[in-house]
């Protein structure tokens, strides 16, 4: 196993210069301060598994008739649908645009791609029966039209598909369906399509190792000169995003070009590399190197992350390519192309523009980008980070309310709270209403069982926030919030009384700063 350096969390970093990365991150994008796992022995017996866990807590199921594709229950749909909204927020402030793009391409396009030569192992291949059968048939039977078989050819011959295990080829097909501009340039495409790689059965394990995941991917196509910012803006891209999901013990890796199944040349190989190893070097990071573990069209960065056992796995990466862009015939219109081409300062270019030099085509750079890498793989880390004990914004089961009998007032006040706090709303008789959901989980545990049962089950089932509502609450307007707080490493338990409104802006509060 590969060691990595541990990377010192961002405070701790003295300050830079100017023209380096800043790793401070505002304190408005998340909290800092981890939730308080209660319960959890300093020094467990057993470390957790997501494995375990995740049957617990009901988050996901595996079947034998589709082996390494989970199945997410509720609770895990919960936790996977958060984690991804959470991305698309944050592409708003890092200027990536959704897309959506076909599960299978044919297997021309893979060649175009050259996964079909370098990664064909680990591809599915679909192959279109219906197709097949009708070709056997008209081989045994006279043309019903003179022109039928050319209509068939016109069609294409190529029946074989590819099962997408990545989804760079689309992004290509996107950038190159009309006209760009050097100044349209940096163009960032996000994807959360469904992937599928053909892992061996005997590989296969949890959340960690699949063979259907999803990817936040990215991809910027940008120009020569805009390669080092873009790097440095997804690393910074990568802190926020760590820093709000409380993992800070990760490392970086430079993965180089494998010693065979790759595409280009050294020299380009060589140039990639070392713009990636500049970048590390002038953000400040310590890095591992892992020789001859790049992809087959250019050299990454990756984020090592560990589980709970030790083991070391590959979340977020940076991978720059000038391979593919060249094989998909990618291009922008630049002035003086030659100097473009060599990365001159955009000043230069502008001049050149100025000065009304020819204009003629540029080949962009192509940086595959992915934060949280595989969102299965994430969420098992972080179902071991937390050992079950989630935050509030990411928890499945994020507040019960508990009622202390089953008084017809109490328990019509508790599904009262309930349907203001998920935002659903009385129908009145013939009018139509949009819903106003808030997207907040709310459970409510009207049994006759003694309060300190149902106290303690919701504790044992990890709810984020636990209120009880009696005859009291009923007339006041409001609800018992039962809290825990850690105070010298000790348990200490309060109790507050909050209207519906106030408890729903609080709620809002602690899924705004990822609490």
């Amino acid at each position: 196993m590969l060691l990595l350096r541990a990377v010192r969390p961002a405070a701790r970093y003295a300050p830079r210069p100017a023209h380096r990365l800043s790793w401070a991150v505002s304190h408005q994008f998340y909290s800092t301060q981890k939730p308080p796992i209660s319960g959890r022995d300093a020094s467990p017996a057993e470390p957790p598994d997501h494995r375990k866990v995740g049957v617990q807590q009901e988050l996901f199921m595996t079947s034998i008739y589709s082996p390494g594709s989970p199945i997410f229950l509720p609770n895990g749909t919960r936790i996977f649908n958060r984690l991804v909204d959470f991305l698309r927020r944050q592409y708003v402030h890092y200027g990536f645009e959704e897309v959506i793009t076909p599960n299978i391409y044919k297997k021309s396009l893979w060649e175009v791609s050259g996964h079909l030569q370098n990664y064909a192992d680990d591809m599915y291949t679909v192959t279109s029966r219906a197709r097949s059968q009708e070709a056997s048939a008209t081989e045994s039977e006279p043309a019903r039209s003179c022109c039928g078989s050319h209509e068939r050819e016109a069609e294409g011959t190529d029946d074989d598909y590819g099962l997408k295990p990545m989804n760079c080829p689309g992004h290509c097909l996107i950038f190159a369906s009309k006209a760009r501009s050097y100044r349209d340039l940096p163009i960032r495409y996000a994807d959360f399509s469904p992937l599928h790689r053909n892992e061996i059965s005997g590989a296969l394990s949890g959340l960690t190792r699949v063979r259907r995941f999803h990817q936040d991917d990215g991809h910027v196509f940008c120009r020569p000169s805009q390669v080092r910012d873009e790097v440095f803006r997804t690393l910074d891209f990568m802190k926020t995003v760590y820093g709000a999901l409380g993992l800070h013990g990760y490392a970086f890796a430079l993965a180089t070009r494998p010693e065979d199944h790759y595409i280009g040349t050294q020299a380009e190989w060589d140039r990639a590399e070392a713009q990636l190893r500049g970048a590390l070097e002038q953000a400040g990071l310590p890095y591992a190197v892992k020789e001859g573990d790049g992809a087959f069209y250019g050299p990454k960065i990756d984020v090592m992350l560990r589980d709970s056992h030790g083991k070391t796995h590959q979340a977020g990466t940076i991978q720059l390519d000038f391979q593919l862009p060249q094989r998909f015939g990618l291009a922008y219109q630049a002035p003086a192309p030659e100097l473009e081409t060599r990365g001159a300062r955009p000043e230069e270019i502008e001049e050149a523009a100025a000065a009304k030099e020819t204009y003629g085509p540029v080949t962009p750079v192509l940086i595959h980008r992915a934060v949280l890498g595989s969102v299965e793989r994430l969420m098992a880390l972080l179902i071991e980070e937390y050992d079950g004990k989630w935050p509030f914004w990411l928890n499945p089961r994020q507040v019960v309310i508990l009622t202390l009998n089953d008084s017809e007032p109490v328990v019509a006040w508790a599904s009262r709270v309930r349907d203001e706090l998920v935002g659903r709303e009385t129908r009145e008789e013939g009018r139509t209403q949009q819903p106003r959901a808030t997207g907040f989980t709310v459970d409510v545990d009207a049994s006759t069982r003694p309060l300190g049962e149902k106290l303690a089950e919701a504790a044992s089932k990890g709810y984020g926030l636990v209120l009880v509502v009696g005859r009291q609450n009923v007339e006041q307007g409001t609800v018992t919030l039962n809290t825990t707080v850690i105070t010298d490493g000790k348990p200490k338990r309060s109790r507050e009384d909050l209207a519906p409104p106030a408890l729903l802006e609080r709620m809002r509060t602690m899924v705004e700063t990822y609490q």
